[in-house]
């Protein structure tokens, strides 16, 4: 293939991708103005305050440090 027949390619690929991306516009423009509108994903009774208090060091007692390996040992 020539350049040129590769940059026709290509504009008839975006020529359809524009042309398929205004029909799903027009499509989700349809099914929202045919939906009842819905309630807000979250809200303010959803939200859960966390205290600004530190923790208690025994809730990490057994972990290991995440890639750091086990605790009291030498990183690798």
């Amino acid at each position: 293939m020539s350049v040129q027949d590769d940059l026709t390619a290509v504009r008839r690929c975006l020529d359809d991708l524009v042309r398929t991306v205004g029909q799903l516009e027009r499509s989700l423009a349809r099914t929202h103005e045919s939906e009842p509108p819905q309630q807000p994903a979250c809200r303010v009774d959803d939200l859960v305050t966390i205290s600004d208090a530190p923790y208690n060091s025994a809730l990490w007692t057994d972990s290991d440090d995440e890639g750091l390996g086990v605790r009291d040992r030498r990183a690798p």
